[in-house]
């Protein structure tokens, strides 16, 4: 999928206003909106649908954004964005905790908003898991991983790894450079690049949730993100 072409978006505000004003500035960039007023609604649309993003608020009657998100990420990699009030910093850390890839602070400009979602968008289109049968060219093997860039794919002891595409674009930046280490910094820079603007702690949750994901299949595959402690992070083979 091109990154501006056709891409499906589900909008989700329990502010009519802000839905409207939202569905307007997307719509012009040719994407198809759809929208939830509440978290129940929103579960419901986005288990059943295949999104290509979701915007979803934080604060919202009944189901909030944050537990919304914790249970589309038990079964859906899909790119979403968070919509938190200015202040509500707690809520931004617990929703990259639950798997959020970017955030937004209202109030936000609607130039702002265009430019997250096309880079989120054109980001998960690069790392989106592919159908067809091709040939893998670029396949990095390690004792209990490997990962097939071409076609996107994680496995751990012989167990694909579902994963959002953040967490397939940090653990191959890792991955490529064995036993380098990148701080926090760094990786913010290479990973998220200009669509994220936000504190360090994302990067932790990010690692944390990778080393849960990885642990479920192969413990041995989680040890290799390995914490170096005061500087940041590195990707270690072990020689056993």
């Amino acid at each position: 999928m091109e990154e501006n072409q056709n891409a499906r978006i589900l909008v989700v505000d329990d502010e009519d206003r802000i839905r409207r004003l939202l569905k307007m500035y997307l719509e012009r960039e040719n994407y198809e909106i759809d929208e939830a007023e509440n978290g129940d609604e929103a579960l419901e649309l986005g288990l059943n649908h295949d999104y290509d993003l979701i915007m979803l608020d934080v604060m919202m009657p009944g189901i909030d954004g944050i537990e919304v998100c914790r249970q589309l990420r038990e079964k859906k990699a899909t790119p979403i964005i968070m919509l938190t009030a200015k202040g509500e910093e707690a809520n931004r850390v617990q929703g990259f905790e639950v798997g959020t890839d970017d955030y937004i602070v209202k109030p936000f400009s609607p130039r702002e908003v265009v430019l997250r979602v096309k880079a989120l968008l054109r980001r998960s289109s690069q790392t989106s898991f592919l159908k067809t049968d091709t040939k893998a060219k670029n396949v990095i093997v390690f004792p209990h991983l490997s990962i097939d860039h071409d076609a996107h794919r994680i496995t751990a002891d012989g167990t694909e790894v579902s994963l959002t595409p953040k967490e397939y674009e940090l653990l191959y930046f890792l991955a490529k450079t064995p036993d380098k280490v990148y701080d926090r910094e760094k990786l913010l820079k290479e990973v998220w690049q200009y669509e994220f603007f936000g504190d360090l702690r994302t990067v932790d949750t990010h690692v944390k949730r990778l080393r849960e994901k990885l642990s479920k299949v192969s413990p041995e595959a989680a040890k290799m993100i390995v914490t170096v402690w005061g500087v940041g992070y590195k990707f270690e083979v072990s020689s056993s």
